[in-house]
């Protein structure tokens, strides 16, 4: 049964973890959360209030990491996710989340990122040349990074299948597992 790791941490929106995992679960895929050290890591919510000029963030789930970054051998997983929320500005200052996510780029392996996430890849320096979507308050960053930012629900280039955020998930885990298909199947 293939691999597939979900990178992410304390701050994670809830909806980009919880949803990814299950749906990939749910195709016949084995999914494993990664996390800077293998802990239970506290998710968030992000909601939209009227008067707000910004989302709102509540506590979400609590999530179980299954290994640190540290603990990772990129090579035993066939694709990657990269939700949002806040953990993307924590996670990018870790040696072994760019080490794993230089890994799958340099082996034009999937990679699903959602909403902050680029964030996340930008310091990973896998962004440059790329088309890629991303929550839009991040498009100075995205284009900082070298990256034209599309506003849309499921952007693929190439190996890599970005959106905006949770409410893009029909949208953006369809063209990620249209990919996987295609890529990684499951067998049987």
């Amino acid at each position: 049964m293939p691999r597939i790791l979900i990178l992410t941490g304390d701050g994670g929106e809830s909806l980009e973890v919880m949803y990814p995992y299950q749906r990939l679960r749910e195709e016949g895929y084995e999914v494993h959360i990664a996390a800077p050290t293998k802990k239970a890591i506290q998710t968030v919510v992000h909601d939209f209030e009227p008067g707000f000029d910004t989302y709102t963030e509540k506590l979400g789930y609590r999530v179980q990491a299954d290994i640190a970054f540290k603990d990772v051998n990129p090579e035993d997983y066939a694709a990657v996710v990269i939700p949002g929320g806040r953990a993307p500005e924590w996670i990018r200052n870790d040696p072994d989340f760019i080490r794993i996510v230089q890994h799958f780029f340099r082996q034009n392996e999937p990679v699903a990122q959602i909403c902050h996430a680029p964030l996340a890849l930008a310091a990973a320096g896998v962004l440059n040349g790329r088309t890629v979507s991303g929550y839009p308050a991040l498009v100075p960053d995205i284009r900082a990074a070298g990256a034209e930012f599309v506003d849309g629900a499921a952007v693929v280039d190439g190996n890599v299948v970005s959106a905006r955020a949770w409410p893009d998930h029909p949208e953006w885990m369809r063209a990620f597992i249209k990919m996987l298909r295609e890529k990684v199947p499951v067998a049987g």
